[in-house]
């Protein structure tokens, strides 16, 4: 059987996934055989696998970074908020329905345990060491009768935990201590190390705080991780989106519409990471300006989002720039807001029978109770956005709907998928307005392709009368080094011989 470690946390958001991922890389790099693993997810991005599973985003980054292709039995229940104390419930990656938090919590959970404990068994006979995600914290005294993620998964596997404290938030010390005081005595005694992570200042001045910790809980801190930024790592909840706010002006400004059910906004790191373009997330009561190019994101309840939109001025805005001149892609959740009607007979998103959409592309969807999830590859050739050929042959990306879109009229399409899920077809993905100024598409991930990416925003530039640039930004290259970086800085802030010796290995 596989070693174990397992990381848990004070509370959300301490960093529990980034010093995961951390660690799937120092281990690689170590030469063992690793895997990442999280029971229970809770975010608004994911991700298709190739056999067309649908994941949390976070544990792609994890597998990426242990040199792994994805695959579900990383992530075998992942929750989906849908809103109103409910989420879309996704077991070993297929949607088996919207659940409210009561429902699930006290009629469900339990039972996904034998499910969890086969992924173990799984993943326990193929590699050396598993690094296993908590999540939230383990001292949420009202969920921990069924709790499916933290100590359950730790008492069941006797995996040795460290606990992570974000000390960027102030009150460190005081939620370690009060995490451990609210644990059982079984559950604290597998807590092996304290990680503080975030940290901005001087070490010298923090070291007798550490000494304390240690002497109060008597447990080891294992390291302090310095605050990173510009990681570069696909996130996996709009938590993070406010780190992701860019205030450096560069040559291309480009608006992303921050909806209250915003979803797989990883669509657009990759433009971020571009040396001149500036991605700015737009949020309640913020003006939207004069940017270049206009993105509305996938949602997981796009009617609500779209009547967001609405209420908030943001669907005359957008009109209004359109009919000036500034172009405007829609993706999934936000393709299907520019049609003009959307339906939900089922009632999957809301009370709504139907509603009117934008009315920007002459297409209607109709919410089903089966959502389609496919890895896909296509073409885009000729399909006249901005006016111009922006050439692919073989752009990769992936598909998560419930809307099945039906063309009101004969429509120049954005893409032609050629695979799903690797079978063979000829479908139309998507529509080019005939101005040139607003596409839509179901196609997550376009931008994550290099080529591609590189010639919309040159498209650009030559609309603001910049020249173009030739040299092209390599994702693949650019994620291995985000990889390495962040395992660096990790691996050079704990004690790695006590780490070790934790894990089992010395």
């Amino acid at each position: 059987m596989a070693k174990t470690i397992m990381l848990q946390g004070t509370s959300s958001h301490v960093g529990k996934s980034i010093l995961t991922t951390a660690l799937c890389r120092i281990f690689l790099q170590d030469g063992q055989k690793v895997v990442p693993f999280k029971a229970q997810n809770m975010a608004l991005n994911s991700y298709v696998t190739k056999t067309g599973d649908e994941m949390g985003r976070a544990q792609v980054a994890q597998a990426e970074a242990a040199g792994l292709e994805p695959m579900v039995e990383m992530n075998p229940v992942l929750l989906k908020p849908t809103g109103n104390s409910s989420s879309q419930v996704i077991l070993m990656g297929k949607s088996i329905g919207n659940m409210s938090a009561k429902e699930y919590h006290t009629g469900y959970s339990l039972k996904a345990l034998g499910v969890i404990k086969e992924c173990l068994d799984t993943l326990g006979a193929e590699f050396d060491t598993i690094v296993i995600e908590g999540a939230g914290s383990p001292a949420e005294v009202n969920l921990k009768a069924n709790d499916i993620v933290n100590m359950r998964i730790a008492k069941l596997l006797s995996a040795p935990v460290l606990l992570i404290a974000d000390i960027d938030r102030g009150g460190a010390l005081a939620s370690v201590v009060g995490t451990l005081e609210l644990l059982e005595p079984d559950e604290r005694a597998l807590i092996k190390g304290i990680i503080i992570n975030k940290f901005r200042g001087d070490l010298d001045l923090l070291k007798p705080a550490l000494d304390f910790l240690e002497a109060k809980t008597g447990k080891p801190v294992i390291g302090v991780v310095p605050h990173l930024d510009q990681l570069g790592i696909d996130d996996e909840d709009s938590v993070s989106l406010d780190d992701k706010q860019s205030h450096i002006v560069k040559e291309l400004d480009i608006a992303v519409i921050r909806t209250p059910k915003i979803s797989n906004f990883t669509d657009f790191d990759a433009l971020a990471s571009e040396i001149d373009v500036t991605v700015r997330y737009i949020q309640p009561g913020e003006a939207l300006g004069k940017p270049d190019l206009i993105l509305l994101p996938g949602s997981k309840n796009t009617i609500e989002d779209l009547l967001y939109l609405r209420k908030q001025g943001y669907e005359q805005e957008i009109i209004s720039l359109v009919n000036t001149g500034t172009p405007l892609i829609g993706i999934c959740g936000g393709y299907q807001m520019l049609g003009k009607q959307i339906y939900d007979p089922e009632h999957t998103e809301s009370d709504l029978d139907t509603i009117a959409g934008i009315g920007l592309l002459d297409i209607a969807t109709t919410f089903v109770a089966d959502k389609v999830t496919h890895q896909i590859t296509a073409t885009c050739n000729h399909n006249g956005f901005l006016g111009l050929d922006l050439s692919c042959e073989h752009l990769t990306g992936y598909e998560i709907h419930m809307g099945r879109t039906e063309f009101l009229s004969e429509v120049d399409h954005a893409f032609m998928i050629s695979s799903r899920s690797g079978q063979a077809t000829q479908d139309a993905d998507g529509v080019v307005r005939s101005d040139g100024l607003v596409m839509g598409t179901y196609i997550h991930g376009i931008f994550d392709n290099d080529r591609y990416r590189r010639s919309l925003l040159n498209a650009l530039r030559v609309a603001k009368g910049l020249e173009p640039i030739t040299e092209i930004n390599d994702t693949y290259t650019r994620k291995q080094y985000s990889y390495n970086r962040l395992a660096d800085t990790v691996r050079s802030s704990l004690n790695m011989d006590l780490l070790y010796k934790i894990v089992g290995d010395k």
